[in-house]
């Protein structure tokens, strides 16, 4: 198990920024050769690169001439030649043991002459994670908006054993209600939705305005939307996470839903959901409660029904569920999530070849 930490830092930019420029070009040569030749194999990006680079760039550490390597190589690997991944001159830079030491709260980076050494101002939600837990690499990031430098550091620890009793508590996600719960709990998207619209509407007057004053106010508004979004999935996740007697939130499997077009409002509201976000803090924090979380085929969850099993395309209109087969009446949201729990109970019992069984059964009459 993994956390990463994010502390702000105080560097001379006078030293570091043009080391992140200099890395950036030994980065994209790396990127280049390996493209040239087609592999991604690091012995031989080494022997043909490293004394060139060194002469080209000798006021970059070795060790970070290294890294680098295996930065970029990595890279191509993760996109099999498909694409050309590229940095910046302010693109972050990673370090790893090599480069940077922690000794509690003292940290040592390498840069252009000698090491830069500093000590962290830590807030104390993050002081167990000093104490307790391995220190195995880092990334320095700077933001060009603050010109602050950020330091992520990167600890871990062994994965915690899972619970042996639980239930298992299915997890709508929607435009409207941001989760509803199997069990019948609501968290509403209202407040999202209305901050959104605000947003959207301030953003169109000021891009029309067009004068210096409404330029600066845009730049003075741009992330926040972003910043109370996440705050409000860190909430939500948080709150789920901590739910009494549960041990595997079942979830839908969203991919590739942004790729189906509908009209012009619905693909907006699609654009601004942000789905994957809540999947992923929910994910490291049930982890870190010793719960998981499954994933489910979304076809038609929405559309069957959560008592007799049978669906039909006219049961659900908006909010409310009424069964056309067996008369079932539920909240349309409640509905779904019952059923992904359902789905993820009959996939882990058949061992994950379920896929959909009760779902997609083709001698299901849906008249």
């Amino acid at each position: 198990m993994k956390r990463t930490v994010s502390i702000p830092v105080n560097l001379p930019s006078e030293r570091f920024l043009p080391l992140m420029s200099e890395c950036a070009k030994i980065f994209n040569a790396h990127v280049d050769w390996a493209l040239d030749n087609r592999t991604y194999n690091k012995n031989k990006a080494h022997k043909e690169l490293y004394h060139l680079l060194r002469f080209q760039y000798p006021s970059v550490p070795s060790a970070l001439v290294q890294t680098i390597r295996d930065n970029a190589l990595e890279a191509i690997k993760a996109t099999s030649f498909k694409r050309t991944p590229r940095k910046k001159p302010t693109s972050a830079l990673r370090y790893d043991k090599r480069t940077m030491t922690l000794r509690g709260q003292q940290l040592t980076l390498s840069c252009i002459g000698k090491r830069v050494s500093l000590i962290l101002d830590v807030p104390d939600y993050f002081k167990e994670i000093f104490e307790t837990w391995d220190f195995c690499a880092a990334t320095l990031t700077y933001s060009k908006h603050s010109k602050q430098f950020w330091v992520r550091l990167v600890f871990e620890t062994d994965d915690p054993l899972q619970q042996e009793e639980g239930k298992v508590l299915g997890i709508d996600r929607g435009l409207y209600h941001i989760t509803s719960t199997s069990d019948g709990q609501f968290f509403s998207g209202s407040n999202v939705r209305a901050n959104q619209r605000r947003y959207l509407y301030n953003r169109k007057k000021l891009q029309q305005k067009g004068t210096r004053s409404a330029k600066r106010r845009l730049k003075a508004m741009s992330g926040r939307e972003k910043r109370f979004m996440r705050d409000c999935n860190h909430c939500i996740s948080k709150k789920l996470a901590a739910l009494n007697g549960v041990k595997t939130f079942a979830l839908e499997d969203l991919s590739g839903i942004r790729n189906q077009r509908r009209n012009k409002k619905v693909n907006k509201w699609i654009s601004s959901w942000s789905f994957y976000q809540l999947e992923q803090f929910l994910t490291y924090k049930a982890e870190a409660k010793s719960k998981q979380v499954g994933y489910v085929d979304a076809r038609y969850t929405s559309q069957k029904c959560s008592r007799c099993k049978q669906r039909h395309s006219t049961n659900r209109s908006k909010s409310r569920f009424h069964c056309k087969t067996c008369g079932f009446k539920a909240h349309a949201d409640i509905n779904a999530a019952t059923n992904i729990k359902d789905d993820y109970i009959l996939s882990a019992t058949l061992g994950g070849s379920a896929e959909q069984g009760s779902v997609n059964n083709p001698y299901v009459s849906t008249s």
